[in-house]
């Protein structure tokens, strides 16, 4: 809850060049998906590229710059 107005303000900068996924890892539907992306721990954070490959994560925080970078420079 406490990363939801970084990654919000990531989101709203980003329009249109990425999509913000949101697990709640409390749903009952949740564990498949934290089973097959390796969720350690949360808030986990990880970045795809367009292909659906990991580029990077991150538990516990998250970079806006990071985010660009990644956007900028892939």
């Amino acid at each position: 809850m406490a990363a939801s107005p970084v990654v919000d303000g990531i989101e709203l900068q980003h329009a249109g060049q990425l999509i913000v996924v949101r697990l709640n890892v409390q749903d009952a539907s949740s564990p498949p998906w934290l089973s097959r992306f390796g969720f350690l721990g949360t808030p986990t954070f990880i970045f795809f590229d367009a292909s659906g490959r990991e580029m990077w994560r991150s538990l516990g925080s998250i970079e806006p710059e990071r985010v660009t970078e990644s956007l900028t420079n892939p």
